[in-house]
């Protein structure tokens, strides 16, 4: 088991919310208005990827750390708003925190 699981939550969360933001600020446009599909080609796998690697950090740390089914749920719902995972983890740190 890895010592700190929400390390490699927060890293992770972080990689899928930048290439999510990429695919919809830079790769959509580049597809639809300069007629570039490769971008969202690549930018689409690299995003899928970290997207299927969070749900399994998600999965990782609710098991680990014992979350509640509704900040699993929560996780995995700010996965698909763009910000989500930088509000969540904002959430999250400020939680342990207090």
């Amino acid at each position: 088991m890895l010592k700190q699981p929400l390390k490699l939550f927060r890293g992770v969360g972080y990689a899928e919310g930048i290439s999510f933001l990429l695919l919809l600020g830079i790769a959509m446009p580049l597809k639809y208005l300069m007629d570039i599909p490769m971008a969202v080609t690549i930018v689409g796998a690299l995003h899928g990827g970290l997207f299927v690697l969070y749900l399994a950090v998600i999965l990782y740390v609710t098991i680990v750390k014992r979350w509640s089914f509704i900040k699993a749920t929560l996780a995995v719902v700010s996965s698909v708003i763009p910000f989500g995972p930088f509000i969540f983890d904002a959430r999250l740190v400020k939680d342990s925190e207090a």
